[in-house]
């Protein structure tokens, strides 16, 4: 698996509390399935990680490009073959804004503003 981080997002991370980089940590997908199992909630783009959460039946927050991959099917915010799933779509090419934007509404919707 790769888990390269850019060394001035290492640098961003370390200074957050409460974030933690595991990916040195990762070698394989048994060890990746292992972290997930222990997450309440996995949010990625579309990524071997979403399958593997999705079909561990973690809830899973998927964030897909404009045109994503077929398999994502349109206008939708779910997947027939992932109940888990829920799918954050781009509105517009290159509009990630508007993606975590409504991740982050549907954070605090789940969890409440921290």
């Amino acid at each position: 698996m790769q888990n390269t981080l850019k060394p001035t997002d290492r640098t961003i991370l370390d200074k957050r509390t409460g974030v933690r980089y595991f990916g040195d940590e990762l070698h394989d997908f048994a060890d990746t399935a292992a972290l997930i199992a222990l997450m309440d909630l996995v949010i990625t783009v579309d990524t071997a990680v979403a399958h593997l959460a999705a079909a561990m039946g973690k809830p899973v927050w998927i964030l897909l490009p404009f045109q994503p991959d077929w398999r994502w099917l349109r206008e939708r915010e779910d997947s027939p073959w992932y109940p888990t799933a829920r799918l954050f779509r781009q509105p517009a090419v290159g509009d990630w804004n508007s993606v975590l934007k409504n991740v982050r509404q549907a954070m605090e919707q789940r969890w409440g503003k921290q």
